[in-house]
C-alpha cells in the first residue's frame, strides 16, 4: 500500500513546521490504516517530491515516526511500518526516554549547581550566546544542536568530568528525543522559556535556583514525553 495521493504531488508545506507536518501526514495514514502494519513506505526522495520538501525534513519526520515505535529502517529494504499504536517508550538510538528521564535528574540537576558555582565569565558569556542564538534560531535542526550544546556546555562549567562524560555519551540520545519533542509536541518555544531561566541563575550564581529551574526543566520533558506516549 503506498501513501494517498490526495496531496498534489510537490505542492509545498511551509517550512515553518515541515517536519511536523510531514509527520502528522504520516501518522494519519499509519493510524488510519492507510498505511497497514508490514507496508513499506515510498523513498526518502518520493516523500520529499510528494511534500514539496527537502529530504532532509523527511528524514526529521520519519526519525520521530521511528522514535514512537511506528516504523523501522532495514538497511538497503527501506522504512516499513510496524505498528499503528505509538509505543510506551520511544526508541532514541541505543537508549530510551524512560533511560533518559531515570538518568538525566541524578546528573543535570547537580550539575547546573556546580555550574552556578563555578561558572566563569567567559562561560557566562557562552551560555548567554547560545541562550540568545537559541530564541532566534527558525530551523529545527539547528535549534536541536543549540539546545544539547546547551545542556553539554552545563556539563562542562560544572567541572565534573563524570558529568561532562555521561552528557557526551547520551548526547545523540538527547538530539533524537530533542527533535522528537518539537516535531510531535512544539516544545521549542516553552523549552527556550525554561532555558533562559537556568542561564538566569547560573548567571547569578545561585546553585539553588539553577537546580530547580533545570528540575523543571526536565519534569515539562517528561510530562511532554509522556503526553506523547499516554504514560
Amino acid at each position: 500500500m503506498n501513501l494517498s495521493d490526495s496531496r498534489t504531488a510537490g505542492q509545498p508545506i511551509a517550512r515553518v513546521s515541515a517536519a511536523e507536518a510531514v509527520f502528522k501526514e504520516l501518522l494519519a495514514e499509519i493510524q488510519e490504516g492507510r498505511l497497514a502494519v508490514g507496508d513499506k513506505l515510498p523513498s526518502e526522495a518520493t516523500l520529499a517530491q510528494r511534500y514539496g520538501v527537502s529530504r532532509s525534513v523527511v528524514r526529521e519526520a520519519l526519525r520521530s515516526c521511528a522514535a514512537l515505535g511506528l516504523t523501522v529502517s532495514r538497511t538497503g529494504k527501506g522504512t516499513f511500518v510496524v505498528s499503528r499504536r505509538v509505543a510506551k517508550d520511544l526508541t532514541l538510538g541505543e537508549y530510551s526516554a524512560r533511560d533518559l528521564h531515570e538518568a538525566r535528574p541524578h546528573i543535570e540537576i547537580p550539575a547546573a549547581g556546580l555550574a552556578a558555582r563555578r561558572r566563569s565569565d567567559e562561560d557566562v558569556r557562552f551560555l548567554r550566546d547560545v541562550v540568545a542564538e537559541m530564541a532566534a534560531e527558525d530551523d529545527p535542526q539547528a535549534w536541536v544542536e543549540l539546545d544539547i550544546s546547551f545542556h553539554a556546555a552545563i556539563a562542562r562549567i560544572s567541572r565534573n568530568r563524570v558529568f561532562e562524560k555521561v552528557i557526551a555519551d547520551i548526547r545523540q540520545a538527547l538530539s533524537h528525543q530533542s527533535e522528537t519533542l518539537n516535531v510531535v509536541a512544539d516544545r521549542q518555544p516553552r523549552s527556550d522559556e525554561e532555558h533562559l531561566r537556568i542561564f538566569r541563575a547560573i548567571e547569578k550564581g545561585s546553585a539553588d535556583e539553577a537546580e530547580a529551574a533545570m528540575q523543571d526543566h526536565l519534569a515539562a520533558v517528561r510530562d511532554a514525553l509522556g503526553a506523547i506516549t499516554g504514560g
